[in-house]
């Protein structure tokens, strides 16, 4: 029986412990063998979210086969949070360096450099926490804006809710993709995402606005990503002209609606490519006619 034993902080995010904890639970479901372990400190652990968790104070028999994961915490800045005992932090260390695998979520990977664990190797943490994390362990590598980066047996991801892509990746690599692809539809989960996708879609980057009219016009080309556009039809869906959706909608994003729907369906498609697609499949997928614009767009 494989052990997966989280290492709790104070302060810790629910999803990026319940996200994980949800992957191996229902690889067990399935007949796999996971045991799920709980330790911290102190016996009972506050979230972030204001729902405390149990935790065992002592730490379970460990081998080689079994992953300490570290989950992250409510942390705008790295200095001064991830309190751990000085205790945990060397068992942490020690399970490493007798063979076993170590992972975290978003602050999470500052526990694993206290530990000394990043040092020499490739990680990554949320995007907010980057630059601070490459700041206090300037012997690691820190690969920005990718969802997980496994570096041997010392594996980060990013914020939130890549620890769920992070978890579905390490139980597709030890029982195959068919296994992790079940948990993902039982979880209901959109897809699989590979380590190396961006922590920001398109999509979000550009809904930092406070403009109705334009997140109008944005839903109507979200939902009908493979859909040829008109600009008098974004118009009437908006109700307004189509001078007004243009030069309303390159205040609020810098873009055209052409350009903005275009960046949708290359962002689509690479995904698609990543799960195996072809070019050309993909392609036709997010409603290019074929292969030869999406190439030359991917190109830019």
């Amino acid at each position: 029986m494989t052990t997966i034993v989280f290492l709790l902080v104070p302060g810790l995010h629910l999803l990026d412990l319940a996200g994980p904890a949800q992957v191996f639970s229902s690889a067990a479901d399935l007949g796999h063998d996971y045991r799920l372990r709980y330790v911290a400190d102190r016996p009972q652990v506050p979230s972030a979210q204001g729902v405390p968790v149990l935790a065992e104070v002592a730490w379970p028999e460990l081998t080689p086969d079994d992953l300490v994961l570290v989950p992250g915490w409510r942390s705008p800045a790295l200095a001064g949070t991830g309190r751990l005992d000085p205790a945990s932090v060397r068992r942490l260390r020690e399970h490493h360096d007798s063979g076993g695998t170590v992972a975290s979520v978003c602050s999470g990977a500052y526990a694993l450099g206290q530990a000394g664990l990043l040092d020499g190797r490739r990680c990554t943490t949320h995007h907010e926490l980057q630059e601070e994390l490459a700041v206090r362990y300037p012997a690691a590598t820190v690969v920005r804006d990718v969802l997980f980066v496994l570096d041997g047996r010392v594996i980060t991801s990013a914020g939130i809710a890549s620890g769920i892509d992070l978890a579905l990746h390490l139980v597709a690599m030890r029982h195959g993709p068919g296994v992790a692809a079940r948990i993902a539809r039982e979880m209901v989960v959109y897809a699989r995402r590979n380590g190396d996708e961006p922590q920001s879609s398109a999509m979000l980057r550009h809904r930092a606005h406070l403009s109705d009219t334009v997140h109008r016009i944005q839903d109507e080309i979200d939902t009908r990503l493979a859909d040829r556009l008109p600009l008098a039809e974004l118009a009437r869906s908006a109700g307004c002209s189509e001078r007004t959706v243009t030069r309303l909608f390159g205040q609020a994003t810098g873009l055209t609606p052409l350009r903005y729907q275009h960046l949708l369906r290359v962002e689509r498609a690479e995904h698609l490519i990543g799960q195996g697609a072809t070019v050309e499949s993909a392609a036709r997928a997010v409603g290019f006619e074929d292969a030869r614009m999406l190439r030359r767009l991917r190109a830019r």
